[in-house]
């Protein structure tokens, strides 16, 4: 079965609504033989990156840039997946109260040095996710998961 990996920093009731539709997206109908596990970035381990075929990343931008939370997964988990991880697809969900470029920036610059692959485009949500917000999450997590499907 293949495995979706959900790594969050989800501090805030928008990022927890944006989580739920990144989820349900990816539990969608048709979507059965993924299997979807989810992990705050502060407990999230290099075993938890290597058991999985994707991952979707779920952060806040803070000051302008990826919260210290998931630059502390990604310290962690660096070196011992850069291997093994290469080629591996991911998709990316920010929120942010004014900016999330910076946010981005870093994280297209790590994504690119351990090798992985945009499986769709990325999530820029401003202020409380609406349905236009909460349907890209959902189609993030669709994409990412049917991605990880086809391998």
């Amino acid at each position: 079965m293949a495995r979706l990996l959900i790594v969050h920093h989800t501090p805030s009731p928008s990022l927890h609504t944006m989580l739920g539709s990144v989820r349900d997206g990816a539990g969608a109908d048709g979507l059965e033989d993924v299997e979807v596990v989810t992990a705050a970035t502060l407990s999230c381990t290099a075993a938890d990156v290597l058991a999985a075929d994707g991952y979707v990343l779920l952060t806040p931008a803070n000051l302008g840039t990826m919260a210290g939370a998931l630059k502390h997964f990604f310290d962690t988990i660096y070196y011992p997946c850069l291997e093994e991880t290469q080629g591996r697809p991911f998709g990316v969900a920010v929120h942010g109260n004014s900016d999330v470029d910076g946010a981005l920036r870093d994280i297209a610059k790590i994504t690119t040095g351990l090798g992985w692959t945009q499986a769709t485009d990325h999530v820029r949500v401003l202020d409380a996710p609406d349905a236009e917000a909460r349907d890209a999450c959902w189609n993030l997590g669709a994409t990412v998961a049917a991605t990880v499907l086809e391998g």
